[in-house]
């Protein structure tokens, strides 16, 4: 395995709050991962998004590996984006805890990347997203 490992990642929210959810796509991996995260922000939803995303990468490329990992996620959240590289100023308390645990984690790995792009680049994270959150509400008809 190379160690550099690129990951697209999305999070999202039916209702600003409301239902919501993660996808994660591992694209070196070929590996693909939801989540329902009940009622969120989307906001919220990407920051969870980018930590089950160290989570997993932590697990996947394993603990002895990680120190010399390179990872690059890539989100369509300029926000998101723009907070963990130190370019917008976090101003909402309710982000912090999240800015925390994503610092704790970085020092796991050898370098973390956050690179912005556009939503048609994120289509397989984005439909990952949309598909649990289907999932959720189709569930709530049975």
């Amino acid at each position: 395995m190379s160690n550099k490992v690129v990951i697209y990642t999305d999070g999202g929210s039916r209702g600003n709050p409301g239902p919501s959810a993660i996808g994660v796509y591992f694209k070196d991996l070929n590996k693909k991962y939801s989540q329902h995260l009940g009622k969120a922000t989307n906001n919220e939803a990407e920051y969870k998004a980018i930590l089950f995303t160290l989570k997993k990468a932590k697990q996947l490329v394993g603990k002895k590996e990680t120190k010399k990992a390179i990872i690059e996620i890539r989100s369509d959240s300029q926000l998101i984006v723009s907070q963990l590289n130190g370019k917008f100023k976090i101003k909402e308390e309710e982000f912090w805890p999240f800015f925390i645990e994503i610092w704790n984690l970085r020092q796991d790995f050898g370098e973390i990347v956050f690179k912005h792009i556009s939503r048609e680049e994120n289509k397989v994270a984005d439909s990952l997203v949309n598909e649990e959150l289907d999932k959720k509400e189709i569930s709530k008809l049975f």
